[in-house]
Parts: C-alpha cells; sequence; structure tokens
C-alpha cells in the first residue's frame, strides 16, 4: 500500500508543511565580540580597544596579523550552520590587491584597554590581557609560538582599496559549527594579510569603531533541530486517520 494511499488530506498537509519547517533556514547577523592587532616589531605592542585592526606586511617589512571572534552563543544549541558570510571594512591600503586570508584561531587572547594613536599602525603600549605578538595575554600568558597559534586556511579575499570585503567559504561553515558544537574551542580567526611583499598592509574597521556601520559582522544562516513536538503531532495524525480508514473499512 502506497503512503499516499494510507495518509488521509489534512494530515498530509500537515507531514508537508512540518517537512518544510525542519529545512527551512533562519538568518542571525553577530557583531564581533573581540578584535586586536598584535604587531611583530614589538613583543608588548597592541590595539585592544581601538577603532582599527591590521594585517600584511608594512614599509619597513614588518608583520601585522589581526585578531577576530563572535560570540554564537544565541544560535540553538544543535542547529546545523549552512552559511557563513564576515564582511570587514577595509578603511585604510597601502597597496593594490593583495590577499587577505583568515585562520581559525587554535589558542585564547585578550582585548584589552590599548588605544593607539594617529592612524593605529604602530600600536601602542599593551595593557593587562592584550594580545601582542608574544603574549596571548599580556604580560603573563604567552603565546607557544610568537605571533599566534593557527590553522590552516580557512578563506582568502582580494582587498584593494577602501570598502566592504566579504569571505564566506565552506571551511568557515565547518569553523562556526565547531564553535557552535564545542563553545571552548571559539578562539575566533586570525587575519593575516600578504606577508610575503612590503607594504601590503591593510587598515580594518574594529568593533569599537567610531562609525557603527563600518563594524565587523558575522551572517550566519542556520537550520535549527525541529520542534519534538511537531513532529509528534505529525505521527499522531498520521496514525489516528490509519485507526479511522480501518475501522471505516477503507482498505
Amino acid at each position: 500500500m502506497k503512503l499516499s494511499a494510507l495518509v488521509c488530506g489534512p494530515v498530509a498537509a500537515c507531514l508537508a508543511h512540518w517537512l518544510a519547517m525542519t529545512v527551512s533556514a533562519d538568518v542571525i547577523v553577530l557583531p564581533a565580540m573581540h578584535d586586536n592587532t598584535i604587531y611583530e616589531d614589538g613583543n608588548n605592542i597592541s590595539n585592544g580597544s581601538g577603532e582599527s585592526f591590521f594585517s600584511g606586511k608594512t614599509s619597513i617589512e614588518t608583520l601585522r596579523r589581526g585578531l577576530i571572534s563572535f560570540d554564537v552563543s544565541s544560535i540553538p544549541s544543535g542547529a546545523t550552520i549552512t552559511s557563513v558570510t564576515l564582511t570587514l571594512h577595509c578603511t585604510r591600503s597601502a597597496s593594490l590587491a593583495n590577499p587577505v586570508s583568515l585562520h581559525p584561531a587554535l589558542s585564547s587572547w585578550g582585548e584589552g584597554a590599548s588605544v593607539a594613536l594617529g592612524e593605529g599602525g604602530s600600536g601602542t603600549a599593551a595593557t593587562t590581557g592584550d594580545a601582542t605578538w608574544q603574549y596571548r595575554y599580556y604580560p603573563d600568558v604567552a603565546w607557544a609560538t610568537p605571533g599566534g597559534e593557527f590553522g590552516p586556511l580557512s578563506a582568502t579575499t582580494q582587498v584593494t582599496a577602501e570598502g566592504a570585503y566579504d569571505w564566506s567559504t565552506a571551511t568557515m561553515v565547518t569553523d562556526v559549527q565547531s564553535w557552535l558544537d564545542s563553545p571552548s574551542t571559539n578562539y575566533g580567526w586570525v587575519v593575516r594579510g600578504n606577508e610575503e611583499d612590503i607594504q601590503t598592509a591593510k587598515r580594518f574597521a574594529s568593533r569599537e569603531n567610531s562609525d557603527s556601520s563600518l563594524r565587523p559582522v558575522l551572517v550566519v544562516e542556520y537550520v535549527p533541530v525541529p520542534a519534538p513536538g511537531g513532529c509528534l503531532a505529525v505521527v499522531s495524525g498520521v496514525l489516528g486517520c490509519v485507526h479511522r480508514r480501518r475501522a471505516g473499512g477503507g482498505w
């Protein structure tokens, strides 16, 4: 006997509606939770609460790496992440197109109260809890490897002049899914520019930027876990329909 012959019209409609609900996605826009810059030319230099963070290599051949993280705890537990897009605004570019890449950070790091003066590219003295090239949390907890600990490439985008740029890949989906499933591993991303050539540094608006429209955002699309009650209601309806058909001699 085919399923279509067993399920009455109203229950079939209910079943179809429930199945559609199980695959519909929700979207959430998340602001950055923390961000910072670590500066190769100074173990005690940071910019934890500054308006910008940096990546790439300067004209004096020293590196800048950005750090950024997002709190994903507002996404329902057990949800399936289907799409992730990070949007950053470049507010100064020292060169033409250069790749800017995301790598998952493998250790936690800090954002202190330091604020670099002027354009911010030189950083300032780190405050307690800041991330620096040498320290995850200045002045007590060092990186295992100076310059930060990070995994393989998650995404890369060519950044040219000032403006908004997006990063969105399947690997980023995997990153965010892992942070949702295991919150203790959510250390965000390390933002790396072109570190081979000189004068490739890019400046991006941070979460503290005075222009709120320029601040980093992470757009996450996800499918929540279906409510158990909805499934039970459909099953009960199907069983009730089958019972009524049998009782009435419908088959």
